[in-house]
């Protein structure tokens, strides 16, 4: 997909990886706006890079469907169809399921699982009558394997994975040119995942957003980061018994540790 030129809205786009991915759409020329719930540092990002090409910003709660659909309709109406829709806005609590309060698991689906959805329906029907869009859903690795203190995340994340790819083949069904990306990284150091040990590198935010914005121009259908992630978890929990994969992924790569010491952004 050709870039240039085009209307691209990022969730969550003023901080980590969204941020990043907003200034390297504008390098390609690209019109970009973010939705961000931290009007302080929407403000930051706007000024930092309005000198790079056309930015603009909403504050939304993406949580909030009521603001999802207000913002869409002042978007549509303001800046016309939207080209690519990035949905990265996400959250995580991290902590056991029995420490997760009731607001703690409504917020975390909400933001992770409802909201991608919630908005991709305002921009999807103009994408499928202009027979062009692409739609590129942050996912994550946690959608891929279970994991300590991660069970409400990894379930919002397991949702989100479910969901994209079937919009995938709806379109690809109905012969539409609207392109879906399912992306699936693992953790990645932006704050967000702060306190994190692991066994397998933590990616970099900058190598990271490249990669996604790669994938979507070359119309990936699922891309995970590092790329073996996918064939070592979907290969070992087919073959292996589930005592198995946990001594595998446990104690050989680590994964059932990495959130021990985690304090995520404060």
């Amino acid at each position: 997909m050709q870039l240039k030129d085009k209307t691209v809205l990022i969730t969550g786009g003023a901080s980590g990886i969204g941020k990043i991915m907003a200034r390297l759409m504008l390098e390609r020329n690209a019109k970009v706006i973010i939705w961000d719930f931290n009007q302080e540092n929407t403000e930051k990002t706007i000024s930092a890079f309005s000198n790079l090409g056309v930015i603009s910003a909403f504050n939304v709660d993406v949580s909030k469907s009521k603001q999802i659909q207000t913002v869409a309709k002042e978007v549509k109406e303001i800046h016309g169809s939207i080209d690519v829709l990035i949905n990265n806005a996400g959250i995580i609590v991290g902590e056991y399921f029995h420490d997760h309060s009731t607001a703690d698991i409504i917020k975390t689906m909400e933001v992770n699982a409802n909201a991608p959805m919630l908005i991709t329906a305002e921009f999807l029907k103009d994408m499928i009558n202009r027979n062009s869009g692409h739609i590129c859903n942050i996912a994550s690795s946690g959608g891929l394997i279970s994991n300590p203190k991660m069970s409400v995340y990894a379930a919002s994340k397991w949702s989100l994975i479910g969901w994209s790819d079937s919009l995938r083949l709806e379109m690809k069904q109905m012969n539409k040119n609207v392109n879906v990306t399912t992306v699936m990284p693992y953790y990645i150091n932006t704050g967000m995942f702060d306190g994190v040990k692991s066994k397998i590198p933590i990616l970099e935010p900058e190598a990271t957003a490249l990669t996604i914005i790669k994938a979507i121009e070359k119309n990936k259908k699922m891309l995970t980061i590092p790329g073996y992630i996918y064939k070592v978890t979907r290969l070992g929990q087919a073959i292996m018994s589930i005592k198995i994969f946990d001594w595998f992924a446990g104690s050989v790569l680590g994964i059932y540790k990495t959130m021990e010491h985690f304090t995520g952004r404060k």
